[in-house]
């Protein structure tokens, strides 16, 4: 497999996941929002590994979109103007899955909802110029 169609994997299943999000904010009662904002967080992820993986830059297995963003900005500087959503979102990889402590509101859904949206339109902009 190629590079472009391995790319195009990683974007699908990254679409699928902030589709089942968005849905899931439109759609359900109560609103998912733990489940919401891990599937923006894994969205996300796979869209960096996605592209690290089309320009053959090895990253390591973690959650961390932080680091990521890291390894994406050393191709493009400007992946870094999403540092502060990286932050935001990174901390949706685990927790969420999980009984916790953590309390989310339906604002961290949406906003987790925004940045990935805002993350997705970078990456998919960035493959195609």
């Amino acid at each position: 497999m190629d590079r472009q169609e391995e790319l195009r994997q990683w974007f699908a299943l990254a679409e699928q996941d902030l589709n089942f999000a968005k849905n899931g904010a439109a759609t359900m009662r109560p609103i998912p929002v733990e489940r919401i904002c891990n599937l923006c967080q894994q969205s996300v992820e796979k869209y960096f590994k996605g592209y690290l993986y089309l320009n053959q830059v090895e990253f390591p297995f973690t959650h961390d979109l932080s680091a990521l963003l890291i390894l994406c900005a050393d191709i493009v500087p400007e992946f870094m103007k999403f540092e502060k959503q990286c932050r935001y979102l990174t901390k949706f990889s685990v927790m969420p899955r999980y009984p916790n402590e953590l309390q989310l509101t339906e604002d961290d859904a949406k906003t987790a909802i925004r940045f990935a949206e805002e993350i997705k339109e970078f990456a998919v902009n960035i493959i195609h110029n």
